[in-house]
């Protein structure tokens, strides 16, 4: 099997998180959301490729140090200009072509993928596309959804249907497993870069097997800050399995006294100051948090440095050389800049 963990884009609705950290190196629970995927696709049996553009450097550096300790090679193809999930494809064909299922992953989606599970219903389906799908329609922000019908086939896409049944709506959660014959069905050069537009929906209209792999295990988006925090603090109380816990502090942390980390996620190489109360909140590696400081529902970037006493509530606080939201709700003061999670 080949793989392909789309990592290029540059994460708009992050901002300004994104400014310096790229969405695939997102820690969760004291490892990058894109190399949690990584390990799932190594375990199955799938030899991997990465696409990169926003932040590529660091992004090469950081999934091959972590993919690296665990014996992991990756392959990586530098976007000059971004190309779009069907670009992507394109850019690697002859790299994807030499497996007979081929594996799509969004590297911003965080999900104990089943990934055994979904191959196993592609093959037996003798579908042409998979897609893993939610038991819920989509919300706000989650794109249009898949349509299917009462035998898992999908019958929509976006504003495309056919057939004469109307199905379900459901939401995409990032995962795609096409057959390796499908790479012959992207026209060249691509009518669009976007791949439910450029392959799925000509697909459909040309009487192809779509089917939806129906899946109830924990799924996030990390598309924004705030549910890039609901993510994290899920996966750190449970750590993606089961057992659940009021918090996850890394090895290396440093707690002054008094101080109290409550439902909270703590990653490696943090500070709390003496008094300080960190509750629902992330505290992303090398934070340190001054005395009698209290964060409540908020973010604090890498290596930020909370000052003593200040009380922060709802807020992604990150250094100013990351830059700012372009819609203006971002504000400087003490040095950092505090912009509200919003949803």
């Amino acid at each position: 099997m080949r793989a392909l963990v789309l990592c290029a884009g540059r994460g708009e609705r992050l901002r300004p998180l994104t400014g310096g950290l790229a969405k695939p190196l997102l820690p969760v629970a004291g490892r990058a959301v894109a190399t949690r995927t990584i390990e799932i696709l190594h375990r199955a049996g799938c030899e991997t490729a990465v696409n990169l553009h926003h932040l590529s450097e660091s992004v090469r550096r950081g999934l091959t140090s972590e993919a690296g300790e665990r014996g992991i090679d990756l392959t990586f193809a530098l976007e000059r200009d971004l190309l779009g999930t069907l670009g992507a494809v394109v850019n690697l064909r002859d790299f994807l072509a030499e497996g007979d299922d081929i594996v799509l992953v969004n590297g911003d989606s965080l999900c104990r993928w089943p990934l055994r599970d979904v191959l196993d219903r592609h093959r037996r389906s003798g579908a042409d596309v998979t897609l893993q799908i939610g038991p819920t329609p989509p919300g706000e922000g989650l794109g249009g959804g898949v349509e299917v019908d009462h035998r898992g086939l999908v019958t929509g896409l976006r504003d495309l249907r056919v057939g004469s049944l109307r199905g379900r709506n459901r939401t995409f959660q990032g995962l795609h497993v096409l057959s390796r014959r499908v790479l012959d069905a992207v026209p060249s050069p691509a009518t669009s870069n976007d791949i439910v537009e450029g392959l799925y929906q000509p697909l459909l209209r040309a009487g192809s097997r779509i089917v939806g792999f129906g899946c109830r295990r924990r799924w996030h988006d990390l598309g924004t800050p705030r549910r890039y925090l609901d993510g994290a603090l899920d996966w750190g109380r449970t750590a993606g399995g089961r057992r659940r816990r009021r918090r996850f502090v890394a090895p290396g942390v440093t707690i002054g006294s008094g101080a109290a980390v409550e439902h909270s996620v703590v990653e490696t190489g943090c500070r709390l100051g003496a008094g300080s109360l960190v509750e629902r909140s992330l505290l992303m590696p090398g934070v340190r948090i001054g005395d009698g400081a209290l964060l409540h529902d908020s973010i604090v970037a890498p290596g930020v440095q909370v000052p003593s006493g200040l009380e922060v509530h709802g807020r992604l606080v990150t250094p100013p050389d990351w830059g700012r939201t372009r819609d203006g709700r971002s504000e400087e003061r003490d040095g950092l800049v505090y912009t509200p999670l919003g949803q």
